[in-house]
């Protein structure tokens, strides 16, 4: 071999051992970590913990880049063109809005004048934002932040009484409402103003309030510091971002200014976000994914958010080149919808190199990264109420379908602080004790365990884990103690990984009575408790069950009737009821009339459920009935076969 070879092979070698063990990356993270995590620490102990203090610095630092881009959806699109190889032209269903930072700063700061002297905001209350994707949302959270006051982003699908559970439990004063998504609000305002006469609602007049914001003639009103909850510390609330648990009702999960400012500056880092970046997002704003890992690292950045007010597979490339997107996040679904739409020019048009979020399964991983010209995924897992996350930019082979992926070094430092308990063989929802020891067991390589991640400080969980606003029951049910030793505290996330030998993680499930369907967390206990609701029913159960080509489980629900009555009027009620009780995507998809044994400890085994086979269970004789738009209806095999191939919907 000549020198030439040898030195070529030396280059390779290195270039595939940097690739696996990443060293250079590791550490260009840590120095990263260092260089602003220390300066930050300083700043919020005295009194600058809040996120508008670097938000403020972006505006003078880059005033003329574009800071906001909208693709507004047109009150009245002209019929849609096609061009001459048959594609549907989409650009003028859309007109684009733009925003520097210097006109969003100004346009934050008028809204701000609004708040406080129209409306009384101040910066002891606790205010509603039920909005759409749209600058509205966005403007609305920065000028709460400037005045001081804690946003509670409420899910605009929320109605009846878990609407009513929201505001109650994190105290909101006063909801502003976008007339966009105001239904589900409108249908509840007389229990609300019945059970909680003190909130305020207020329908905003999005064209007059724009026009207001935009106008020199309005006055501008920058809180000063010392009005600007200058007592928070970096682990005080900052935003409430709503989840579903096994409580049956949604959960206040705090955000603290800690974990805004860390998507800020270290995952933004990681995703290559920088002043030159444009990232999309279609995902909701009012959960933590298009929040705190799209809104926030990119404003800190000096790149531009741009907004897209609801997904659409057929135009969502065309949206993508409008704005000029370099970065788009998902969800698993998303990808999967994405990939099953029919090809479109602008799937070749566009700029976007980075994908990222969570839930993109592994088998579609690099024929989305393939067919829609995407340079690097990052996956990444966390939960909104999780006091850290994992991510994995994944470029080239190694690393698909992971959710984790770090160098040699951080993964050392990880596994102190990230860990995977065994589970019991007998009960997958319950972790393994050792008998001799009486303490857990990490699983090994390739086997599912759930996911736990340190508390550094046990006598102050507080300070690494806010929980939830409100429920100190619920808070305390995610902290496990005495795992490994006696005093030791850990989150538990709820959630099924794996670890392979080269330290990635891999998401596997969702342990209990939560599952994920349209991108959004349903609890099973309170689709069961509106099912009671319907007064047609004894008792039931419900599991999310797997539906090929779709992401997420499906509300499965079994169900014991009353005995008076027929399936036609069991299946009426229930639709009649949960339509108005429940969102869309909580509401049953198959539905089983039948009697349910329970244990002898009077618990119903539900894990039995985990696993029925459509859509005529195991003996092929089974009846189960399917929510066709409107109705349920009997589950044919033909009905199966078109849901599976995407042909209905569910």
């Amino acid at each position: 071999m000549s020198g030439l070879e040898i030195a070529a092979a030396v280059v390779l070698g290195s270039q595939l051992l940097e690739a696996k063990y990443l060293i250079k990356d590791d550490l260009a993270l840590a120095q990263h970590v260092v260089r602003n995590a220390l300066p930050y620490l300083w700043r919020a102990s005295r009194g600058k913990a809040s996120y508008w203090y670097p938000f403020e610095d972006s505006c003078r630092k880059y005033k003329d880049n574009q800071a906001l881009a909208f693709p507004r959806p047109k009150a009245n699109p002209p019929p849609l063109e096609i061009d001459a190889d048959g594609f549907k032209i989409y650009d003028e269903q859309f007109s684009v809005e733009s925003y520097t930072y210097k006109e969003l700063y100004n346009m934050v700061l008028r809204l701000s004048y609004i708040l406080k002297n129209e409306y009384g905001v101040t910066s002891a209350q606790t205010i509603g934002v039920d909005c759409m994707n749209k600058p509205l949302f966005i403007v609305l959270w920065l000028a709460l932040w400037n005045i001081g006051a804690l946003p509670a982003f409420l899910n605009y699908n929320t109605k009846d009484k878990p609407l009513v559970h929201c505001l109650k439990i994190a105290n909101v004063s006063q909801v502003f409402v976008d007339p966009d998504c105001a239904g589900p609000i409108r249908d509840t305002e007389a229990r609300l103003h019945d059970e909680l006469p003190s909130v305020k609602l207020h329908y905003i007049d999005e064209a007059t309030l724009f026009a207001r914001i935009q106008s020199k003639a309005t006055p501008k009103y920058r809180a000063p510091d010392e009005s600007r909850r200058p007592q928070d510390t970096d682990s005080s609330a900052c935003a409430l971002i709503y989840t579903s648990g096994t409580t049956g009702l949604p959960k206040a999960g705090i955000m603290s200014w800690r974990k805004a400012f860390m998507a800020s500056v270290f995952f933004g880092y990681i995703m290559k976000i920088n002043h030159n970046s444009n990232v999309m997002t279609a995902m909701p704003l009012y959960h933590s994914t298009a929040a705190m890992l799209g809104v926030c690292p990119t404003l800190l950045s000096g790149g531009c958010v741009s907004v897209s007010q609801k997904f659409s597979a057929t135009s969502f490339w065309t949206q993508a080149r409008l704005v000029g997107a370099t970065h788009i996040q998902y969800v698993g679904e998303v990808c999967r919808y994405l990939l099953n739409s029919q090809p479109h020019p602008d799937q070749d048009k566009h700029n976007v190199r980075i994908a990222y979020g969570n839930g993109l399964r592994r088998d579609i991983w690099s024929d989305f990264k393939k067919r829609f010209h995407i340079d690097g995924v990052g996956e990444f897992y966390a939960a909104t109420e999780s006091p850290i996350a994992t991510t994995n930019l994944q470029y080239g082979e190694y690393g698909k379908g992971a959710c984790r992926k770090y160098g040699s070094l951080i993964s050392l430092l990880l596994g102190t602080q990230q860990v995977l308990l065994k589970m019991d063989p007998e009960d997958e929802n319950e972790i393994y004790k050792d008998p001799v020891t009486g303490f857990s067991v990490e699983a090994d390589y390739n086997e599912p365990g759930e996911l736990l991640m340190r508390i550094l400080n046990p006598q102050n969980v507080e300070k690494s884990f806010q929980g939830y606003y409100g429920n100190k029951k619920a808070t305390s049910s995610k902290i496990l103690t005495d795992v490994f030793k006696k005093g030791d505290a850990w989150f538990r996330t709820g959630d099924l990984l794996k670890m392979d030998e080269d330290k990635l993680l891999y998401f596997v499930d969702r342990l209990g009575d939560t599952f994920r369907w349209k991108s959004e967390n349903v609890s099973a206990t309170e689709v069961e408790n509106e099912l009671m609701g319907s007064n047609a029913i004894k008792q039931s159960v419900v599991v999310g069950v797997k539906v090929p080509n779709h992401e997420g489980r499906a509300c499965f629900a079994v169900i014991e009737p009353k005995d008076d009555l027929t399936h036609d009027e069991i299946l009426k009620k229930i639709k009649d009821h949960v339509e108005v009780s429940l969102p869309s995507y909580a509401q049953p998809a198959f539905i089983k009339i039948g009697a349910i044994e329970v244990s002898h400890n009077h618990k119903v085994p539900k894990n039995q459920f985990k696993n029925q086979k459509l859509p005529k269970g195991d003996s092929g004789e089974e009846l189960i009935y399917w929510l066709d738009g409107k109705h349920y209806k009997e589950l044919t095999a033909e009905d199966w076969n078109k849901i599976c191939a995407g042909k209905a919907k569910l």
